[in-house]
């Protein structure tokens, strides 16, 4: 009996396909996930920046605070992120239809990721821009500086570093995302890892695309990190080595430096936190 039970899996294992032959499979599929991922990262950041720098700028405490307009989209943006992907993704089939004119493949996964992406992407640019300093934000109004020169040369560049770091979470987060669309028919990595790995028994299909998940998100993590450091002050990079090293306090940021005087102009002003 046991026997007859095993007969399937072992029919199955039996025909794995080979090493040889595994990378016209994957290779293609990896294709289409970085295509699935680009596209949707793009429309990510050119609709959440905006939206972020919204909730923040209208929020309490902001440049221009409108507290009935910040609940409303504070609300919209918190429905996107509340609700697995899953279930968003089920949920849209009709509006990805009436946009795509499909809802299998590359262009109607990218709607629903593009959606629940630029909720979360939101959400990183807001509590990026809170967390800039309120001294500086001070100290550019009292220059004379208007709230667009406020947000240009003070909020969003010292956040920089952390919308990037939130970037590269929410790349990671649309990779894992393009791997359950893929059980929809989207293709990509998580179509394969599927269909071919998970529904045949392919044991070789299925340790190749975990592989390659895995050196995706790790090359992604690298170039995210990578990107941080590289618009991260170098005075701020130096406070931890500072601090271990010596234990002493480090020297004052560049915040405690900023002139405080009113004759400073919003140029000035950029070109201290530059």
């Amino acid at each position: 009996m046991s026997a007859v039970l095993l007969s399937p899996v072992l029919a199955a294992t039996s025909t794995d396909l080979t090493w040889a032959e595994i990378p016209a499979l994957v290779l293609p599929a990896l294709g289409d996930t970085l295509v699935m991922v680009g596209v949707t990262m793009a429309v990510v950041v050119v609709l959440g920046v905006p939206l972020g720098v919204a909730l923040d700028a209208l929020g309490p405490g902001g440049l221009t605070p409108r507290p009935v307009l910040h609940r409303v989209l504070s609300a919209v943006v918190s429905v996107g992120r509340s609700l697995p992907f899953l279930i968003l993704m089920a949920a849209l089939v009709p509006f990805t239809r009436f946009v795509t004119g499909t809802n299998i493949g590359i262009p109607a996964a990218v709607v629903p990721m593009a959606l629940a992406g630029t909720a979360f992407f939101s959400r990183i640019v807001e509590n990026s821009l809170r967390s800039v300093p309120p001294s500086l934000v001070r100290v550019a109004r009292a220059s004379g500086a208007s709230p667009l020169q406020v947000l240009t040369s003070v909020k969003l560049s010292e956040a920089v570093p952390s919308i990037l770091g939130g970037l590269t979470i929410n790349t990671i987060a649309m990779i894992e995302y393009s791997a359950i669309a893929g059980t929809i028919g989207a293709g990509g990595i998580g179509y394969v890892a599927v269909t071919y790995g998970y529904q045949r028994f392919d044991h070789n299909v299925m340790i190749t695309t975990i592989v390659v998940l895995v050196a995706l998100v790790a090359a992604v993590q690298a170039l995210g990190d990578a990107a941080v450091r590289a618009t991260t002050p170098h005075s701020r990079r130096r406070l931890p080595r500072q601090r271990s090293s010596t234990g002493a306090a480090p020297p004052p940021s560049s915040s405690s430096t900023t002139p405080t005087s009113a004759s400073t102009s919003p140029k000035e002003l950029s070109d201290v936190h530059h």
